[in-house]
């Protein structure tokens, strides 16, 4: 049979305003398909293809099954508002650059890719009934906010009931290890290692059976038409909470301007922002492989993302191309410490699944061979841009592999969400439908269940709770970035403003207890109150202008220090945690050990453990807390162990107006060690905010 549908009114039709997108031309799709039988033998119907972030033919077992089974396969993207929440101007960009590269690819095999706009259920809906689909394709997601989309999809599909039979909605994946059972996946990466599990290698792009198309016009959406859209669905950040992002926390503290208000213009940053100075090689002729001059992002698609990644493993092979050259100037920029640039310059364009994980792997490998004569020396990569590259690799695949083991086993007494920051896994817990909203920060070497007995305490009092595990702890990822104060302070922003989406109380032990002040003191619109658990930071009377220090290379010493720290914390774990609950040392259980050793061999961890060793606490939590403006509660755990800390509590008392203190027969971690007691005065202090708000 043949089918003929018009898609220029589908696609745009969710659009408000009209003119947000161009409408001068559309297209009309013409399939023919095939159903029934062929001399006897069951031939499949038509199946579609959805694209989320696998924006790739290369590498793709969804594609490779779907070409194989079915006569035809209408690939189709979908512009989901629930999707595109919290990208930034840079991400935006380049999925327009990836998209135009993977429509272009698919017109090259005689296909295409047809693009909706709107709620997913709905458009691929449509989309079936006019190709009487009988199979889906769609890739296996880890983020909440995708899971949480393609189950209604799923869940849409299987409720339907068409007329030529029932529709199959199938997930695929593209695993680096031969993984036989998530459900026995180890999660001790040490105890992984030891499997010795075989690499898959990637699959070739398949061909693909031709679609009969007519195309009239309907181009991609600029960048400016795109954000139109996001905000006339209401899905675009509205722009007090856009400027709250585009503030890097080193950019308020450098002019000094911390607190309410602030609403002086600073220059654009993407992800990675870039010089004009520093950018390209004079006399290129080859076209850049970069969002932009400025930027160091490689863009999309695939065969850009590869290019540049040629370059990249190339760095110590003289070049005549301009964009190489480039690529080189720029990897001498990001590499602020061994292997950093490889995540700096193409981590944006993995998350989104331009190239796959173990295409990267396998081009790395392929390389070492070639410089060594088909061998891989068991002592190591003979240079440090293929180390980074298959470093980089195996780790994100390590807490993808977590992650996904966390969705499909629940494990611990929350569940557990993942979100996607800078494109890195994070993982957190929410619990509660109403009333206030609140955040849980933990402390050094902790996680998001070192609030186990809080979490549900609290949200059983009528409140919404979130608990996060920072990037490099727990079971979040641990990528190879410049770790500091700041860039958790940005995350701990970025989550409030992108996942829980209005004010909130921030709650923080120790050293999250000096995240969430920063958080407060630099961006006070996004705290309702904090709540300080025996925090970390200073008191310096009379403090008034932050100076920030110039990043670094971290030093040998630093390099030894961040071992020898890591080994005698290992060694010594229990007896340390003990220490810190000198009140209920029962507390420190297997549960919380365990959990803590385990991330302890996580790859990545040393890294963080560098961060860790060169913490600057310079900005006093007096100067912070004054710049926040409201309300602040100290609970203080008397018997902490930690030198100079009812010292502190002392000079807080003195020099920080207007902070509540409460005092607890408790140690380092009051809110485990006496959760209870905690509960009630958290909750006590935000029925009392709530009531003043009110009034």
């Amino acid at each position: 049979m043949a089918i003929s549908f018009s898609s220029c009114h589908r696609s745009w039709r969710f659009l408000r305003p009209s003119s947000v997108v161009p409408r001068n031309r559309c297209r009309r799709l013409s399939v023919r398909c095939l159903m029934g039988s062929d001399n006897g033998k069951a031939v499949e119907g038509p199946a579609l293809i959805w694209f989320k972030r696998d924006l790739r033919l290369d590498d793709h077992p969804g594609l490779v099954l779907a070409a194989s089974r079915h006569p035809v396969v209408v690939p189709i993207y979908v512009f989901d508002p629930r999707f595109l929440r919290g990208y930034g101007d840079d991400i935006l960009e380049l999925l327009l650059f990836s998209l135009h590269d993977l429509r272009k690819a698919l017109r090259d095999q005689g296909s295409d890719l047809l693009l909706a706009f709107g709620d997913a259920s709905d458009e691929i809906m449509k989309v079936a009934n006019q190709v009487k689909a009988t199979h889906i394709f769609s890739e296996e997601e880890v983020e909440y906010n995708f899971r949480t989309v393609s189950s209604l999809v799923k869940s849409s599909l299987s409720s339907a009931l068409f007329s030529w039979g029932r529709l199959e909605f199938s997930t695929w994946e593209a695993p680096l290890y031969d993984i036989k059972s998530f459900r026995e996946l180890p999660t001790s990466y040490r105890k992984f290692q030891k499997l010795k599990i075989p690499i898959n290698a990637p699959v070739s792009p398949p061909v693909l059976p031709p679609l009969q198309i007519e195309l009239l016009g309907a181009d991609l959406p600029t960048l400016d038409n795109l954000k139109d859209y996001l905000r006339s669905t209401g899905s675009l950040l509205n722009e007090s909470w856009t400027s709250i992002k585009g503030k890097p926390a080193s950019y308020v503290l450098s002019r000094g301007k911390v607190g309410r208000g602030l609403k002086e213009s600073i220059p654009e940053a993407g992800i990675g922002s870039f010089s004009d100075t520093k950018a390209t090689a004079k006399g290129k002729s080859e076209p850049s492989v970069f969002l932009s001059r400025k930027s160091n992002v490689v863009r999309g698609g695939t065969d850009v993302f590869l290019n540049g990644f040629a370059a990249y493993l190339r760095y110590l092979e003289g070049t005549a191309r301009g964009d190489w050259q480039e690529l080189h100037e720029k990897l001498r920029y990001t590499e602020s410490r061994v292997g950093a640039s490889f995540g700096a310059l193409f981590g944006a364009a993995l998350s989104l699944g331009i190239v796959s994980r173990r295409r990267v792997h396998y081009e790395a490998l392929k390389y070492e061979k070639e410089r060594n004569g088909g061998f891989l020396s068991p002592f190591g990569y003979s240079i440090f841009t293929v180390s980074a590259a298959v470093d980089a690799a195996e780790s994100i695949e390590w807490y993808w592999l977590l992650a996904m083991k966390s969705q499909l086993y629940e494990e611990g007494r929350h569940p557990i969400r993942i979100w996607r920051w800078n494109g890195h896994l994070i993982q957190y817990t929410a619990v509660g439908t109403e009333g206030p909203a609140v955040l849980m920060v933990h402390g050094f070497g902790a996680f998001s269940e070192h609030y186990r007995d809080n979490i549900s305490g609290i949200a059983n009092d009528g409140n919404r709770v979130w608990a996060i595990t920072l990037l490099g702890f727990g079971r979040s990822e641990k990528p190879n970035v410049r770790y500091s104060e700041l860039l958790w302070a940005e995350l701990v922003r970025d989550f409030i403003v992108d996942v829980i989406g209005e004010p909130v109380h921030i709650v923080g032990n120790s050293i999250g207890g000096y995240f969430i002040a920063l958080v407060a003191g630099l961006w006070p619109e996004l705290a309702n109150t904090v709540v300080l658990l025996n925090t970390a930071g200073s008191v310096i009377p009379g403090y008034s202008s932050p100076l920030l220090m110039e990043e670094t290379r971290p030093s040998w010493l630093t390099w030894i220090g961040s071992r020898l720290l890591l080994a005698y914390l290992k060694l010594n774990a229990e007896s340390i945690l003990k220490k810190f609950y000198p009140i209920n040392p029962t507390r420190v259980d297997e549960p919380l050990l365990q959990e803590m050793l385990r991330a302890s061999e996580d790859p990545g961890v040393l890294i963080v453990m560098e961060g860790i060793f060169n913490f600057n606490l310079g900005i006093p939590l007096n100067y912070l807390l004054s710049s926040f403006g409201g309300k602040a509660l100290i609970i203080q755990g008397t018997k902490d162990p930690l030198p100079n800390a009812l010292k502190r509590l002392s000079m807080i008392r003195e020099h920080c107006k207007g902070v509540a203190i409460k005092e607890l027969h408790a140690g380092h971690c009051p809110h485990d060690e006496q959760p209870k007691l905690v509960n009630s005065i958290i909750i006590e202090w935000i029925n009392k905010a709530a009531a003043v708000s009110s009034s």
